[in-house]
């Protein structure tokens, strides 16, 4: 896309008219002067450019806010980032995989209209009127958002010189596409991000028009602002790398070009160049994102619901919550109930004993079950069968209750509900052929393996010289890692495979040979024991430690990318990135039973595949031009080719940067995610369809006379195809009314699988 500027006199008047962006061809590389030789053209005249822009504008406004109050119930993703936006109105500490740019603005939309974050999006289909939220604040942020997208893509066009019907096209791909508005009208991040990236690539051709004047104001100007554009977008979600290596790709061909000696540029002139824009669009917006999180530091001051992802080091720099009142110090002899912290399930165990041969023919010990069971009320605590006695070894009997159990200790557990002690031993478990299984020995049989009965409490908290860490275990408070003595396998439990019906659909509880694993942590939850005299009962509150940010920040971000490559499992709404392009299949985001309604997240099916076709098209232009030029055969000018190749082919490569990488990814895919590169592809589509109909062959490549008339009736059919579908499927779009299941199966194109289509 490689576009430079020319200085241009108005006719008459000498004064200089506003900068123009202006290609280059591939004279370019070898000839200094192309650039004062090139051939002035004449513009269409802005007042059409401003008329069409607010038509678009207007209608962009139409479908994002029309009916944006309704569902008035809890919607998808609403229950993660409403839920994040209370958290920071409340001051509480929270964890998420995303960066907080986004989640800062929503929150400081709820912060405007005063709410003090007290509903928490726990469940979708949630009632927001009659919780008193201001949801319809919360979404028209995200609208407003999502409309400036459409005149963002407007004007890009019209910075690099595309006629009125291009730009129309490409902002009515985006105005009228379905999955745009319902991101844009719901509490998600997608709105955000979207409109992150499309300011970065208007902003960036702004920047390419000031090429001829380097480090005057405005080039300054533009290329500081698309810093700060990328910036946003890599502080809402870190797929917006892909935004930086669409604008890196850029970046290197303007370098490359500057580099040629014929430029005439010295090499401090060349390293002044290469450092601006080290400076403007990677260090400068850096400082920007770390700002996002020392903001975020600074709202989440109190102890939350993050606070067990987050190191004990990190913890004691937060204002205690009303929680750290239940924490206690554990002493010997306590009897607790032991939590697992990954699927919040209460170590168990029961009478009944593992069958003596499994489904798949392997033996087991034949021995009391030990498994996992999930109660969301927290009743299991007082279930006996849950409560476990921690005991010292033989070695310390001389512990007696007052002594407090430290991390790196070796105990035993004695079951309460049955009187055995917990063991495990190498023997198979029901579901993990190659982990342990864990049971429970009595009496003699529990004194001869006494051994085996051995557990080690490991301080389950990453980081240097915290395996050894000897600190106090507090209930609710110490991440522990229980490592069999005798294996060396960690205590751990699951919850994507169920036992069957003889473990009463219980989680089946194991040693995990990988004792490194992150989701073998566990932690005490209960005393059981606890009497009133205990001086434990005395609450001290604690003192808040200050931590230095960068530390703060380097720990939460090595987390957030642990938890990020952890989302592999399957998920019914999932999809490859092969399936993006056509929109083939989509997302279920909320419905209704009793009336019958639904929000299903699809795209444009008629856009989407209207920008496949161009996307191919464009591919076989590029092998006709290379097959032609071999022949001697030179049927485009250069300054088509220039807008075929650098224009164009920028377009090109930022449509691939944002898609194809997602085939290297292994965590769960999603139809939003293509949306960056439906943004890009737009543009291109736009830009193209002007391309095909414009005289190639001569030094003119703009829309005239028939060809105009031709561009404007392809481009209105292509609009009237993209409004049709879009209105056509308004009632899975907005989930405001219910119709027939015949109409519902009208609607299931292609693998798009609706609710109550009977």
């Amino acid at each position: 896309m490689s576009q430079s500027l020319k200085k241009r006199t108005e006719k008459g008047t000498g004064k200089k008219a506003s900068p123009q962006p202006e290609t280059y061809t591939d004279d370019d590389l070898n000839k200094t002067k192309a650039y004062e030789t090139a051939e002035e053209e004449e513009e269409e005249p802005n007042h059409r450019y401003w008329v069409a822009m607010i038509l678009v504008t207007l209608l962009a406004i139409y479908v994002r806010f029309n009916k944006i109050g309704t569902p008035d119930k809890v919607v998808f993703d609403e229950v993660h980032f409403g839920k994040f936006a209370s958290y920071y109105l409340e001051r509480t500490y929270f964890f998420d995989l995303h960066p907080p740019f986004a989640k800062l603005l929503i929150a400081f939309a709820g912060w405007i209209v005063g709410y003090d974050g007290s509903f928490k999006f726990e469940n979708i289909g949630d009632n927001y009127i009659s919780h008193g939220v201001p949801y319809i604040a919360y979404r028209s942020l995200l609208g407003i958002q999502g409309t400036l997208v459409v005149p963002i893509v407007f004007w890009t066009m019209k910075t690099l010189k595309f006629s009125v019907p291009a730009c129309l096209l490409s902002s009515i791909l985006i105005c009228f596409d379905n999955a745009h508005v319902v991101d844009s009208r719901l509490i998600l991040l997608d709105a955000t991000l979207i409109l992150s990236v499309a300011l970065t690539i208007y902003l960036y051709v702004k920047f390419s028009t000031y090429r001829r004047q380097p480090f005057t104001k405005w080039w300054w100007i533009w290329l500081t602002l698309t810093g700060v554009s990328l910036s946003c977008v890599i502080s809402t979600k870190y797929v917006g790398v892909f935004t930086y290596v669409t604008i890196g790709i850029g970046v290197l061909h303007e370098l490359w070009i500057l580099l040629d000696y014929k430029k005439g540029l010295t090499i401090p002139e060349l390293a002044k160049h290469f450092f601006a824009r080290l400076w403007s669009l990677i260090v400068f917006p850096f400082c920007i994102y770390l700002f996002w999180f020392y903001l975020h530091f600074a709202i989440l001051n109190k102890s939350g619901p993050g606070d067990s992802f987050m190191s004990s080091d990190f913890q004691e720099t937060l204002i205690e919550s009303p929680l750290a009142r239940l924490s206690k110090t554990v002493n010997y002899y306590d009897i607790i109930t032991i939590r697992h912290k990954e699927t919040d399930s209460f170590l168990h165990s029961h009478e009944a004993i593992y069958p003596l041969r499994y489904e798949d023919g392997r033996i087991s010990s034949h021995t009391q079950q030990v498994t996992c069971v999930f109660d969301p009320e927290s009743k299991e605590a007082e279930d006996a069968n849950n409560q476990w006695e921690i005991v010292p070894t033989k070695e310390n009997l001389q512990f007696d209750k007052g002594v407090a159990v430290f991390t790196n200790d070796i105990v035993r557990f004695r079951h309460i509900g049955t009187g055995g002690y917990l063991l495990t031993h190498d023997v198979a478990s029901p579901l993990k052929a190659t982990n342990e299984e864990f049971t429970i020995a009595h009496g003699d049989d529990a004194e001869e393996k006494y051994n085996e009965t051995l557990f080690r409490l490991r301080f389950s908290q990453t980081g240097s010289g915290t395996k050894n860490k000897r600190k106090v275990v507090k209930s609710k408070a110490t991440p522990l890692k229980i490592i069999h003595v005798d294996t060396v396998v960690a205590m751990w439990t699951h919850d994507d495979e169920l036992l069957p019906e003889w473990g009463f659909g219980h989680q089946e509880v194991s040693g995990n040979k990988k004792i490194q694993d992150r989701d073998n942590s566990w932690y005490f939850d209960d005393i059981v024991n606890l009497e009133e005299e205990d001086p434990r009962h005395n609450y001290v509150p604690k003192v808040v430690k200050h931590r230095p940010f960068l530390q703060k920040w380097w720990e939460l971000q090595g987390l957030m990318f642990y938890h990020n490559n952890l989302l592999s499992s399957e998920h019914p709404f999932a999809s490859q990135p092969d399936a993006w392009p056509l929109a083939l299949s989509g997302v279920s985001f909320w419905n209704d039973n009793d009336e019958r309604k639904q929000i299903f997240f699809i795209g444009n099916v008629i856009g989407f595949w209207t920008e496949v076709g161009f996307l191919a098209i464009y591919l076989g232009l590029l092998l006709a031009d290379q097959v032609t030029r071999r022949r001697n055969v030179h049927i485009l000018s250069n300054k088509a080719r220039s807008r075929l190749y650098n224009t164009l082919g920028f377009f090109f490569a930022g449509w691939a940067a944002h898609y194809f990488p997602f085939y290297l990814m292994n965590r769960q895919k999603f139809l939003h995610h293509y949306l960056p590169a439906h943004l890009i592809a737009a543009m291109f589509t736009g830009g193209l369809v002007e391309f095909l109909f414009s005289k190639n062959s001569t030094t003119s490549n703009r829309l005239t006379g028939a060809n105009r008339l031709k561009a404007t009736a392809l481009v209105l059919v292509i609009s009237i195809g993209v409004i049709w579908f879009f209105f056509y499927f308004r009632p899975i779009t907005y989930g405001d009314i219910s119709i027939a299941p015949e109409e519902i199966k009208k609607r299931q194109w292609l693998d798009i699988k609706l609710h109550y289509a009977k």
